[in-house]
Parts: C-alpha cells; structure tokens; sequence
C-alpha cells in the first residue's frame, strides 16, 4: 500500500468516516428497550472501555510505525502474527459484505430500483475510494465528512427536536448486555487502527485524536439510532428516515455513510494481506475485498450482527490484551519468533473465557472483565521462555 505521512486533521476525518455509520445506527436501535437515560449510560461506558484500548492499540502501531497485524507479531512471533492476520481478512470481508448489504438494503426502502443496484453502486463508490488512496482521499474526504456531518445534523434536529420520546419499552436486554453491545463495536475497530496510525506525522496525538473522535461520533450515531426506535417505534433505519421525513437526505446518508465507513474494512483487509504475503499488493486486494463483499452482498443478505459482533470480540479482545500488556507492562518484543506458543495459550485461554462471561451478566459487559483476566494471566506465565518454536 501507498506510503504517506497523515496529519491529526486527516486522521480525525478518518474515523469521522468510520463513526458515521448505518450499522452504529441500527446497533443504536437496540438500545430503546433500556428507556433513553440508561441507554445512554449504557453507550458512554461501552465506548468508553472500547475506545481507551482502541487507543491503546493505535498507539503501539503508531510508535513503532507498523500496520496492526504487524504489531501482533510483537507478541505471537512471525507465524504466529498469521493466525490473526488470517481471522482479520475474513472479518473485514465479512464487514464488506455486511455493510454493503445494510447500505444496500435501506436505500432501496427509500427508492425502490433494486437492492442489487445499491449493492454494485456502493460497491463501485468504495472502490473509487480505495483508488483514489489514502494520500489523495484527504480533500474528498473533508467534502464528505462535511456533507454527512450536516445530514446528521438534520436527521437529530428532526427526531430530537420534533420528535416524542415517550412510550419508551421497559423490558429488553440488561444493562450488562447493552454495555458489551456498545464496546463491540469500537473492539471491532481494533485490528484495524494502526493501519492509519503507523503513518502519522505525530502518532500520539493522532491516536488520541482518532480515538475520540471516533469514540464521540459513535455515540452519536447510537444515540440517533435508539432516539429514532423510540420516537417512530421502527428498527429499519429507512423507515426511520422516511418517517421522519428524510427522503434523498436520508438516501444521501445511507449510501455515503455506507462508503466511507466500509472504505476502512476492505483497505485494511489489503494492509493485512500484506502481513502474510509481503509481495502482495494491498490496494489490489482491498479491491478484490470489495468485489468479494458485493458479491457476497446480493448472495447472501445477513440481518443480523449482534452474533458476529460478540465474535470479533471473543477473538480480538484476549488477543489486544496480549498485546497491550506485552508492550506496555512487560516491555518485551517476540517479533523474532517464529510462534510465541506461552502466548497462543494465553489466547486460546482468553477466547474461552470471553465465551463464558457471556453468558454471565456482568454490569460493564464481557470485553473488560476478560481484558483483564487474560492481561493477568500472561504476566503470570511471563517467565516462559520467550521462543517456544525458532
């Protein structure tokens, strides 16, 4: 992939363009059930849990100036780092394809040609954007980050500020449920931010940046989401807007959102192919992600992501705690190995654990409790040798 140098402003608008998201949204609806007090308690702690260990995360890959699956080789060795990379491309494939469907689905409630023209055009929109390139993406991004931040802007004004919030349900999921919802999804940004920071002129400062805004947006969206359940009583997000009297605003919102969000998944599924074969060409394969996805789009529609959310986490929450603990608490680096197998251990361990905190209700969600238990436990087998396979 292209080499560049992003200032903090560029990569504010970075995850600006991940935070405005449909999927935020739709996740938000689920959130109405809780009555709009506790949801929002609810979205601000997860957010914030999930987005201190984004910090932490982009700020390994920023410092050291590698991409995310790069910095994983810190801790699970040269081979073992291709386990994750592996599980990162099928998970940003399988984003593509759940965005673009999302995407595709909604705009075609609010103007009905044909979900598999939504699912080429935003497809075809993400592939520009993936050719354009990060370096050049700056200009284009502030007109759209610009664009979507006023029809966000109008979409609140019309459910906030007209809109009823009574009748709220009072039976749903828990709290503890709710707060997990909401670190899933910066979790699930996780294998992804250094790829943006490892390039930054001041990576600290881009990281914090990129965190908050991303952090801040998020909840925004959420917000919206589970503010528009309760006022029109719909989880479909275009019958949200169509309800709320945004016909080609909401379209508009739909289908850029959509683009500038699933824009980061297929260009990082090409990062990360370059952790496993190092001659590959990364916006190649970002390209074909997106074809892949698109396809995969108008084959195999999925409604549902809470599944595939908890997923990500119960395999990426162990693994960046590995990683944290490893590079801020233990100081050490096992890149040189070919597999950390102490530290596979550690993760296989942490997996299953995750597994099992979710089906206890715990009032701050899985992600932390598990964060902490598999960070304590691989300080406790510190003292493994280093190399368990040369």
């Amino acid at each position: 992939m292209e080499e560049r140098q992003t200032s903090v402003f560029e990569n504010g608008l970075i995850w600006f363009g991940a935070g405005v998201s449909l999927a935020e949204i739709l996740t938000g609806t689920y959130f109405a059930s809780l009555g709009f007090s506790k949801g929002i308690l609810a979205i601000l702690i997860g957010h914030l849990i999930g987005c201190c260990m984004l910090f932490l995360a982009g700020l390994i890959g920023g410092k050291m100036r590698k991409s995310s699956m790069e910095t994983v080789k810190m801790s699970f060795g040269q081979k073992g780092s291709l386990l994750f990379s592996f599980l990162n491309i099928l998970q940003l494939v399988g984003w593509t394809a759940i965005m673009i469907y999302d995407g595709a689905l909604a705009a075609n409630s609010v103007w009905s040609i044909g979900e598999w023209f939504w699912c080429l055009l935003i497809g075809g929109l993400i592939i520009l954007w993936i050719l354009i390139g990060i370096k050049s993406l700056g200009k284009v991004n502030t007109v759209a980050m610009a664009a979507l931040f006023g029809l966000t802007v109008v979409l609140c004004y019309v459910i906030f500020g007209k809109g009823n919030m009574e009748g709220i349900v009072s039976e749903g999921m828990s709290f503890g449920a709710a707060v997990e919802l909401s670190v899933a999804m910066p979790l699930s940004w996780l294998p992804l931010i250094s790829d943006y920071t490892r390039e930054a002129k001041h990576p600290v400062k881009a990281t914090a940046v990129s965190a908050i805004t991303y952090g801040v947006v998020s909840c925004w969206m959420y917000i919206i989401g589970m503010g528009a359940a309760i006022f029109t009583g719909e989880s479909d997000i275009a019958q949200i807007m169509l309800k709320a009297g945004l016909g080609i605003v909401g379209l508009l919102i739909i289908v850029f959102s959509t683009v500038t969000t699933t824009f980061l998944d297929a260009y990082s599924a090409g990062v990360s192919s370059e952790s496993v074969i190092p001659k590959i060409d990364g916006k190649w394969f970002a390209v074909g992600t997106t074809v892949i996805g698109t396809i995969g789009a108008i084959l195999f529609p999925i409604t549902n992501i809470t599944d595939f959310l908890y997923l990500i986490g119960s395999v990426f929450a162990p693994m960046i705690a590995i990683l944290i603990t490893d590079f801020f608490i233990l100081k050490r680096d096992s890149s040189t190995c070919a597999v950390k197998i102490s530290n596979m251990i550690v993760w296989i361990i942490g997996f299953v654990v995750y597994r099992m905190l979710m089906q206890v209700d715990i009032v701050v969600g899985s992600t932390l409790p598990d964060m902490i238990i598999t960070g304590g436990i691989c300080i406790g087998v510190s003292r493994i040798p280093v190399c368990a396979i040369e």
